[in-house]
């Protein structure tokens, strides 16, 4: 059940009293300080309660339950015309080399090796919500994912967890102690492996964990923009700069959104691994008249993001000239915008959609106020969008549905009728993923289990 996001008390500021960095609020107050709508349908009412499980029998093979094309209702001798029509889509498939090969998005995986599977399987013995996926390509570290428990109490916990390609499954690499359930994962975006091994998390403050080559992570750094307060008011949301990777934007109930300098300590290339990371604020600007519920860079330029929240307000801001923002786009019943997701390849082009909607937006930032896409076939409300590393015109979206879909809008601004794959799930979908590391792969959070699927 979704319930208004506004109105909700600021979590207790334990640096006000202490300077231990994972102190926290009483446990005792009341868990309804994050708007329940950003988390799908992981709260109390709709929220199961999952038998605990060994954390190393996580896994189990659904392979009956593959991403299926979907095909127009047809009827008599119309299905020849339709089921070819499944094959007329072709986009530049990137390898992890950069090399480009032309494939198309709806074919089968290579079944060469048996191991190979379409879908692989992790099962939690909680509820799951926020995960991300690792940008890391080399051996020791590639296929790994970290994913959040939604539990309303302080202690939640995270996993990191990785697809042993040997044994055919993924399995648990490590946990550690998360406060309150994160609102967002997010890996350093580093393909290269220049930068240190990050995760980022957001909740009542944003964190920076480093991850050692066993897999196990230590708090890096709490950034917190009031030390001296009582209350701290919870992040929705954030996003780490691709081409900037010293730059974390966060997006907070309290109408602000913040961009944070991330300090290494270190040249790239230099010998002590080890120099400490800290963060201090580039900028902090009040962005809506409400709250705040996420934010994203533009993929084109490290200077300009955009935010949406509670004021059913899209705006565009540049770091260059934070003077004023552009409204880009008003729903017209001023409904709260939820997510937002900047398109990887054509920087023109923002997805949103708005609480309680079965429906995701395409806006074209050169064409503002009024979308040039819809994105109509879900059946209840939608959780989560995320577009493809390696094509400007593809999308995945996800909702309470069961759903997970993938469309492709090339056509623009024709009307987008079907997606091109769908995928049902056991439960609610309450977030997806397209990875950018490995662009064949896509990942769900549903109940208390992860999934990787590869389209």
């Amino acid at each position: 059940m979704h319930h208004h996001p506004h109105n909700f008390t600021a979590y207790q500021n334990p640096s006000a009293s202490t300077s231990n960095s994972m102190a926290h609020a009483n446990v005792e107050q009341s868990f309804n300080q994050i708007p329940n709508e950003l988390y799908g349908s992981t709260s109390t009412s709709s929220m199961p309660t999952a038998p605990p499980r060994h954390q190393h029998q996580h896994q189990q093979q659904q392979q009956q339950q593959q991403f299926r094309p979907t095909i127009p209702q047809v009827s008599g001798n119309d299905m020849g015309a339709s089921t070819s029509a499944l094959h007329q889509a072709q986009t530049d498939i990137y390898d992890n080399f950069g090399n480009t090969s032309t494939s198309d998005l709806r074919r089968s995986s290579v079944r060469g090796d048996p191991r190979r599977k379409e879908i692989y399987a992790y099962n939690a013995p909680f509820t799951l919500f926020s995960h991300g996926w690792s940008a890391a390509t080399d051996p020791s570290r590639k296929f790994r994912l970290a994913v959040s428990s939604f539990i309303e109490d302080y202690s939640n916990k995270i996993h990191v967890i990785q697809l042993d390609e040997e044994a055919g499954e993924l399995v648990h690499r490590s946990t550690f102690d998360h406060p309150y359930p994160a609102t967002k994962i997010m890996w350093i975006p580093d393909q290269k492996g220049n930068f240190p091994d990050l995760l980022a998390t957001s909740g009542d403050y944003l964190r920076l964990w480093r991850v050692g080559t066993d897999n196990t992570a230590r708090i890096e750094s709490l950034l917190n923009t009031n030390r001296t307060a009582e209350y701290c008011a919870p992040l929705t949301s954030f996003d780490w700069n691709e081409l900037d990777m010293n730059l974390i934007g966060t997006s907070s109930i309290d109408t602000t959104c913040t961009v944070w300098q991330l300090e290494t300590g270190q040249a790239i290339g230099t010998t002590r691994p080890a120099a400490a990371i800290d963060g201090t604020v580039r900028t902090q600007l009040i962005a809506h008249d409400k709250e705040v519920f996420d934010i994203s860079f533009s993929r084109g330029s490290a200077q300009i993001f955009a935010s949406v929240g509670a004021d059913g307000s899209l705006r565009l801001f540049d770091l260059r000239r934070l003077e004023h923002s552009t409204i880009m786009y008003e729903d017209p019943q001023r409904q709260p915008l939820l997510r937002l997701a900047w398109n990887r390849n054509d920087h023109n082009y923002i997805a949103t959609f708005a609480q309680d909607s079965k429906e995701v937006l395409i806006l074209d930032l050169r064409l503002p106020c009024t979308p040039v896409g819809r994105l109509r076939n879900h059946e209840a409300t939608i959780n989560g969008l995320s577009w493809a590393p390696h094509s400007g015109s593809h999308i995945c979206t996800a909702g309470d549905d069961y759903q997970a879909l993938i469309w492709d809008v090339h056509e623009m601004p024709k009307p987008i009728d079907d997606p091109i794959l769908a995928y049902r799930a056991e439960a609610e979908v309450n977030q997806i993923h397209w990875s950018a590391a490995f662009p064949d792969w896509i990942s769900i959070c549903s109940d208390n289990k992860l999934e990787i699927l590869r389209v």
